[in-house]
């Protein structure tokens, strides 16, 4: 016996080795065929965990933008008809079907249940089929609570719940053109969203693993990893202020009589801090619904949309979602003045003691330039304050064409001021040469503003460095990047591109800028109490004979030290006489009445303008020997007058470059 059981032992043991033998033999040389059959006889489970974007806030922390969680609501016909099969087969719920779709109905009333029902029947074996997209959280918690309630839970089988983001802008329209709204990708198609947009976005996840016929899941989940969030230099405040105060002045440009969507073609509304380039407030008027970006109703009737081609859309909605401050180049009128007597007195052409001429114009070679009034003479500070082109054209003349070109460009005119929003425009084609300002008429008509093209934050943040010693910052609306767990990831100090002009100089201009409000054509933009120094400016666009004009007005507060910058901009005010600063003075006056304090700006003098009454806008034109004449027409460049520049608005209005 004890022999019969060694030689079974040893044939035991001969046969192990032999099958050891033949499966290293096979692991081998068929190794990777047997292990690719395995696999695909196993079920493997994969599915993405989607990153959440960013968030976009105000500098204090309001979201303005952020990512909501909604679920798709996905029907699973194998698991569904599986406990179905199981159910009947231990006699339990042979109806799973039956209740699953009641259920279903009940927390989706607009699911297509029959659709649901055909799915099952005509694809037993499929795994996902999306039933409803993008399903609110509460839809999707309530159907949860019944799949695990110990009531509903044996009632319900095959329906899960895929989760994905979607961008929301809880305040809709608020600031629309700065923060931008993003694609159905969830990328950024304008404004922050798109500057932004690789770091708002994240890097997904994925839940792994292998699922065996019993439903055994080895299970590897690598978490999404989520977008940083952008902290803007918007202040909800103060942006809320402007854009009702641009709303509340075009609604009362609307009436019976013209039947007018807008009260002006465009609005713009630029507040910055001149001491840093912060950007406290951007706004364009007509807007639209971050949330409904595509929505053309409010600048259509049901029939012109009916009639609109797919391009004219397209056309339509590139226009509603530029951003005026920064892609719009036109001619700045008399905003520019500060500009040519900065430079003046930087390079002493100019010794702040002269006195002005002014007898209605300047006669140049065949052209005859004209001011708006004969002013008699005047001294520098009036020259500012009573606008006076005549005035203006003497100083260029004194200035030459070197100083003023070299000045330009100092001042960043013709250069892209590199502000963090997509789509800022160029102007480097559209302002004179030094060889171009060689000749007479251009030097002139180039001094009072006519006849080359700015930008709104190109002219802001130069008029920024008269006012604050000099500084010429470079202008941002972005002041940090916070990771998901908070710590901050960049902070965006500010940055002094250049120096302008000296601080003597800049204390000179804000005393006759000072002047312009207090004694001069600013007065209506004047606050009670407050130190408000600023310039206002009128532009005839081209042609010149149409009659459209764009209005502005440039200010700060207070005068020493000023902290808060304001440039207003109406382009073509719905009224029959457009050519009226006072538009843009209207509106920057509620909005520093409103402002100022609440940035603590504090009064100077609680007597200044003390006998200001509240503006009504009636206006009755000046006239002159039988021609109206109102400021800064532009007839001052006359249509026959040769633009090597081409600074035509009207081929570059509204365009994005």
């Amino acid at each position: 016996m004890q022999r019969r059981l060694s030689i079974s032992f040893v044939a035991v043991c001969v046969l192990f080795a032999l099958l050891t033998i033949r499966l290293m033999f096979i692991e081998k040389t068929s190794g990777e065929r047997y292990e690719k059959k395995v696999l695909s006889q196993q079920e493997y489970d994969s599915s993405i965990i989607p990153y959440q974007r960013g968030d976009i806030t105000d500098r204090r922390g309001t979201v303005l933008a952020t990512s909501v969680d909604v679920y798709n609501v996905i029907l699973d016909s194998k698991v569904l008809n599986a406990v179905k099969n199981t159910n009947e087969k231990n006699k339990k719920n042979a109806d799973i079907i039956d209740t699953t779709l009641q259920y279903l109905g009940m927390v989706f009333p607009d699911i297509d249940i029959a659709e649901a029902r055909k799915i099952i029947e005509e694809k037993p074996d499929s795994q996902y089929y999306v039933l409803k997209k993008r399903a609110s959280y509460d839809e999707m918690k309530t159907f949860s609570t019944l799949s695990t309630d110990k009531e509903t839970k044996d009632k319900i089988a095959g329906i899960w719940f895929e989760k994905e983001y979607v961008r929301g802008y809880p305040y809709g329209s608020f600031a629309s053109s700065v923060i931008g709204f993003c694609s159905s990708d969830g990328n950024g198609v304008t404004g922050l969203e798109n500057r932004y947009n690789s770091m708002l976005n994240g890097v997904n996840g994925r839940s792994y693993g292998y699922v065996s016929e019993e439903s055994a899941l080895e299970q590897t989940v690598i978490e999404a990893i989520n977008g940083n969030t952008i902290v803007s230099t918007l202040d909800m405040n103060v942006q809320t202020i402007v854009e009702n105060e641009i709303k509340a002045w075009n609604d009362t440009r609307i009436n019976e009589e013209n039947k007018a969507r807008f009260g002006s073609k465009n609005t713009a509304v630029l507040v910055m801090d001149p001491s840093n380039g912060e950007v406290l407030a951007m706004a364009t008027y007509p807007t639209f619904d971050l949330n409904a970006p595509r929505d053309l109703s409010a600048f259509y009737s049901e029939e012109e949309l009916a009639a609109l081609t797919s391009e004219d859309q397209f056309n339509a909605l590139n226009t509603i979602w530029q951003n005026f401050c920064i892609t719009h180049s036109f001619e700045p009128g008399s905003t520019f003045k500060p500009f040519t007597i900065a430079t003046g007195l930087e390079t002493g052409a100019i010794k702040g003691d002269e006195i002005y001429e002014c007898d209605g114009g300047e006669q140049i070679g065949p052209d005859y330039v004209k001011c708006m009034l004969t002013h008699g003479q005047l001294d520098l500070k009036a020259s500012l304050g009573q606008s006076c082109n005549d005035a203006l054209m003497q100083m260029s003349y004194a200035i030459g064409a070197e100083n003023f070109s070299e000045y330009q460009h100092l001042f960043g005119f013709g250069q892209r001021t590199g502000i963090d929003l997509p789509g800022e425009a160029r102007t480097d084609t559209l302002i004179y040469s030094k060889d171009d300002l060689g000749r007479t008429i251009n030097i002139a008509t180039n001094s009072f503003g006519q006849n080359f093209n700015v930008t709104m934050i190109q002219l802001a943040s130069a008029f920024a460095s008269i006012v604050n010693g000099g500084n010429l910052y470079k202008p941002h609306v972005v002041r940090s990047i916070v990771d998901p767990s908070g710590n901050v990831v960049k902070s965006f100090s500010p940055e002094i591109e250049k120096k302008t002009v000296s601080s003597e100089v800049s204390e000179e201009m804000k005393t006759m800028l000072r002047a312009v409000v207090e004694e001069g054509t600013g007065g209506i933009a004047g606050v009670l109490g407050y130190d408000i120094g600023g310039k206002t400016g009128t532009a005839q666009k081209l042609p010149r004979s149409a009659g459209k004009n764009l209005v502005s007005f440039i200010g700060y507060a207070p005068q020493e030290n000023p902290k808060v910058l304001i440039y207003v901009v109406v382009d073509e005010p719905n009224d029959p006489d457009q050519a009226h600063s006072v538009f843009a003075q209207e509106i920057a006056h509620n909005i520093m009445v409103q402002i100022l304090p609440y940035l603590n700006i504090e009064k100077a003098d609680p007597t200044l303008f003390a006998e200001k009454k509240e503006y009504t806008p009636m206006f009755t034109s000046i006239e002159t020997e039988g021609t109206v004449h109102t400021e800064q027409t532009g007839e001052e460049a006359p249509e026959s007058t040769e633009n090597t520049a081409a600074p035509a608005p009207e081929s570059t209005e509204g365009a994005q470059q």
